[in-house]
């Protein structure tokens, strides 16, 4: 069993299907083979933005395994991307200029794209791969046999969230819903489900574990269940692109009683020595890049409309409002944010420690333990971060 790794809805055995019975109208097909992206005003702008020479520091090529189709979780990986980046169908990734560091930038879908095979796995296959996006869960969970390093917190705020449209249930914390008996549906992966029957917050016979990412389930529940949910992607669809549904949806945040960190950026452990000097120069960046997003999303966005609109996606599909939402969500509910010391992209050694303490008797229990004595700096660093970055 894997640690609960970012998961993106409308993409199960038989989607097209299931789309077409709820309204959706998503499903798409195409050949394989490259194109280019068109020369929007973010790739255009990143020659020119960023700027700092790479080349004979990092490799001539900087690979990043993304952990999905293109979302607006890889927004600031997409704002590098300088002019007229190359969208290869057939291997389903992106490549283009690093701005203008002299170097290239090689995004590379995850999940389906690769079999749903975990990222820290991934990495230890393949030594092209310089950072993976991972969920610290993972990396917790991942530590013994093939252990990361966190560089940069895409997400300040955890995005996981459990969703549910019945009006008439209003719930302030996860203690609330174990207090009732509503079914609380999750994948089967999902590592926080385990923490909170542990920690007595939910009951482990209102747990059903066979989520797969359709909307199918809770609609025809009428809404009267809890579900998981990532808060910038489900509620809009669920609200917008589901014609069985077609209404907000309540939600709440999971950060308080599961701190995770959701969309980190990460190098192997082995790998980090020997790209210090990379990274150094190379992390700043990625905070720059992150701060522009979240200040002017829109360009950056219409090139990942685009790059899942080129991709066989075999059904996933992205929409504008979608995208404009989840920016704005990034925004509002403060996902995007400094860390608690002013920097942005930092980690919180003592909340690193709390998840290691609530995600290690989880993982004991099962297949995969994490390392013996576990610490937080065998998982994060902030050793390459720009403190002079923050958002204003």
């Amino acid at each position: 069993m894997h640690a609960f790794r970012p998961r993106r809805p409308w993409l199960v055995a038989g989607v097209c299907g299931i789309a077409l019975a709820l309204g959706l109208g998503a499903c798409s097909d195409s050949g394989d083979g490259a194109q280019d992206a068109p020369s929007t005003a973010a790739t255009g702008a990143a020659a020119s933005r960023y700027t700092t020479p790479l080349a004979g520091i990092c490799p001539d090529r900087v690979v990043v395994q993304a952990a999905w189709w293109p979302e607006v979780d890889d927004g600031y990986l997409y704002q590098l991307l300088g002019p007229d980046p190359t969208i290869d169908k057939g291997r389903n990734r992106i490549v283009g200029k690093l701005g203008g560091t002299g170097v290239e930038l090689e995004i590379r879908a995850g999940g389906p794209a690769v079999s749903f095979q975990p990222n820290s796995s991934l990495m230890a296959q393949d030594d092209d791969i310089l950072a993976g996006v991972l969920a610290l869960d993972e990396s917790i969970q991942q530590s013994g046999s093939q252990p990361t390093v966190a560089v940069f917190a895409a997400y300040e705020k955890s995005p996981l969230a459990f969703i549910w449209g019945d009006p008439a249930l209003n719930f302030t914390s996860i203690a609330d819903i174990g207090r009732t008996d509503v079914t609380v549906l999750s994948s089967s992966s999902a590592a926080y489900k385990d923490v909170f029957t542990r920690q007595g917050l939910l009951k482990s016979s209102q747990i059903d574990s066979s989520y797969q990412g359709d909307p199918a389930r809770f609609v025809a529940a009428d809404g009267k269940i809890v579900q998981q949910a990532f808060i910038t992607n489900e509620p809009y669809r669920l609200e917008h692109d589901v014609q069985a549904w077609g209404k907000p949806v309540k939600y709440l945040l999971l950060d308080k009683e599961y701190p995770v960190y959701m969309s980190v950026l990460s190098v192997r452990a082995d790998k980090l020595a020997a790209n210090r000097g990379c990274l150094d120069k190379l992390v700043p960046l990625f905070q720059q890049a992150q701060r522009d997003y979240l200040t002017d999303p829109g360009p950056t966005n219409k090139l990942l409309l685009h790059t899942v609109e080129s991709l066989n996606t075999s059904g996933f599909g992205l929409s504008a409002g979608l995208v404009a939402d989840g920016s704005a969500k990034q925004k509002s509910l403060g996902l995007i944010a400094n860390g608690p010391d002013g920097v942005l992209g930092s980690f919180d050694t003592a909340r690193v420690q709390k998840l290691i303490g609530q995600l290690t008797p989880v993982f004991e229990a099962q297949s995969t333990k994490p390392k013996a004595g576990l610490a937080p700096s065998d998982l994060v660093t902030n050793e390459f971060l720009d403190t002079s970055l923050s958002l204003g």
